[in-house]
């Protein structure tokens, strides 16, 4: 039995590890009134959000289609593989999981194992990287979807936004609330919930004090992490809060692995530029 392993670039996943771990990444699209863009093959992230800013309209963003699906499995099936693993983005902000799994029940060449991961960003690689070390030991669906399980209930999530103009923009506060919000220096935190939807968490006055909050977090929900614990913090184009982030991270848990991801497009259509997220979870290498 021969496994693949799919996933798509809201996981942001790096090059090489996905090469690494033999990971197929599919591109969103991402569309500017009449432009569009494959995430991550001909905008990056810092593009996107040049784009954003200056922006008239929002953009929005498409899903893989199940043509590009398609594609991937009779590529994945000439290659000798007799099953795939799809590990994509959330169900609660897109419908590709619902489609995938109508549509599987139709590909006749390659055995077809839709997984909803109700994250993105570094919550999403890693449960790519997970079933991609899994696959490379030898092992199937029939034992990596129950250990994708065990890692994707692990995941906590922490998304802090730099500024509310962004949030009046796509119509989630009014102008007012905004106005008066930036006057406070407020740091709206979202988070995904038990459905992957994304939703409100609280606030900070700064992003000092957001940091405060998440390693508060984490150090409430440690009883959730069986074993290795991995914090991964993402930034939409804020690198140099990142490294900070992350020295504060390594101090207060000098024994968790460190990883850094970009937010990809598909969230930062919400949260705007400059936004920062923390995700904490068990070590996929670990496990």
């Amino acid at each position: 039995m021969k496994t693949a392993v799919i996933t798509d670039s809201a996981s942001y996943l790096d090059k090489k590890l996905a090469a690494q771990y033999n990971i197929k990444v599919l591109p969103i699209t991402v569309i500017f009134g009449t432009e569009q863009y494959q995430d991550g093959v001909n905008i990056t992230s810092h593009e996107f959000l040049e784009k954003l800013a200056n922006a008239d309209k929002l953009p929005t963003t498409a899903q893989v289609t199940m043509q590009q699906m398609q594609d991937a499995f009779d590529e994945l099936s000439a290659a000798g593989y007799d099953e795939v693993i799809c590990v994509n983005l959330s169900s609660g902000i897109t419908s590709f999981y619902e489609n995938l799994v109508a549509y599987s029940k139709t590909v006749k060449n390659i055995r077809v194992y839709p997984f909803d991961s109700k994250i993105a960003s570094a919550g999403e690689a890693d449960l790519a990287l997970l079933a991609g070390t899994m696959a490379q030991n030898g092992e199937n669906a029939k034992t990596i979807l129950p250990r994708l399980i065990d890692l994707r209930d692990s995941i906590h999530v922490s998304l802090v936004v730099d500024s509310l103009d962004h949030l009046m923009r796509t119509g989630r506060i009014s102008s007012t609330s905004a106005f008066v919000g930036n006057l406070l220096r407020i740091k709206p935190m979202l988070t995904f919930d038990d459905n992957g939807k994304i939703v409100p968490l609280g606030k900070a006055r700064t992003m000092k004090q957001a940091l405060a909050k998440i390693l508060d977090e984490i150090e409430n929900s440690l009883s959730d992490i069986d074993g290795q614990l991995r914090i991964s913090v993402a930034d939409a184009d804020n690198p140099k809060l990142s490294k900070q982030w992350v020295t504060e991270i390594k101090e207060r848990f000098p024994n968790a692995a460190i990883s850094t991801y970009q937010i990809s497009p598909a969230i930062t259509v919400h949260t705007g530029e400059k936004a920062m997220g923390v995700v904490w979870d068990c070590d996929w290498e670990a496990m």
